[in-house]
């Protein structure tokens, strides 16, 4: 059973998805970047008890933030997403009826992930504000076939320096031993783990499989702020069954806001 029930939203560029079955709604548009399963197994990386503020770092409308508000009701999110456009769908999203339980506790910060010092501040990203920060940054490289979309080209085109840029950010704005996740392709995980060097420890490293007999499409990379502790290299998850198209056990319930990707 997939977890995104999509309905067509009264106006015609956008639609109105449900995710974690009907738990939450995200208005997201019907051309560009739209959220899937990368939002959900990221936002599955946050621990079940976690209390404290997040910083969903380009968050498009809202989904890995939001996944994590409605699972986890003493967390407050933040999205932030520099796209004027993404910013408003956000916005719709966080005010929709169907998501009135989580108005309280979600805002939109419109800025660029990449500003620093006193720019990075008065936007709304200040030092040491956040007890968590998810990214899930632009992955294809330049040279890939580009989208013609200029909103699905912007959230999927990764420019060069970018994880040091954002990781530079998340180091800035997250408290020490405050938490950190990324999903990103397995090609980048050097650029990752350089970036974090005297930034973020403790790194626990998920590949992510399509199956189990193929080889990994995914990386998530959770750690600590602070931590001198060394690399862990995790159980893998396969998204589907050896054979056909259903999801896994693991993974439709990770899908669906039942389970954590780590298990905490």
């Amino acid at each position: 059973m997939t977890a995104f029930a999509a309905i067509a939203d009264k106006a015609e560029e956008s639609t109105l998805d449900a995710f974690h079955r009907g738990a939450f709604h995200l208005i997201q548009p019907r051309r560009g970047h739209r959220a899937g399963m990368d939002a959900m197994m990221l936002a599955a990386s946050v621990p079940g008890s976690f209390a404290g503020r997040l910083a969903d770092l380009g968050s498009g409308a809202g989904a890995a933030g939001l996944a994590v508000a409605t699972r986890c009701p003493d967390a407050t999110v933040a999205l932030v997403e520099r796209d004027q456009e993404m910013a408003d769908y956000a916005r719709r999203s966080i005010s929709h009826e169907a998501n009135a339980g989580l108005r309280d506790r979600a805002s939109v910060i419109e800025a660029d992930v990449t500003l620093t010092g006193k720019a990075r501040m008065t936007a709304g990203l200040a030092d040491r504000a956040f007890d968590f920060a998810l990214m899930n940054p632009p992955f294809n490289a330049a040279a890939d076939r580009p989208s013609p979309d200029a909103l699905r080209r912007s959230a999927h085109v990764m420019e060069d320096g970018l994880f040091e840029r954002w990781l530079r950010t998340a180091a800035a704005i997250v408290r020490p031993r405050g938490g950190l996740s990324i999903i990103a392709r397995p090609g980048s995980l050097p650029e990752i783990l350089a970036a974090m060097q005297g930034r973020f420890g403790a790194a626990q490293i998920l590949p992510i499989h399509p199956r189990t007999h193929e080889p990994a499409i995914r990386i998530l990379v959770r750690a600590l702020r602070g931590s001198r502790a060394g690399l862990t290299l995790m159980p893998a998850l396969a998204i589907h069954e050896p054979t056909g198209r259903r999801f896994s056990q693991q993974a439709d319930a990770i899908n669906n806001g039942r389970a954590t990707l780590f298990g905490d």
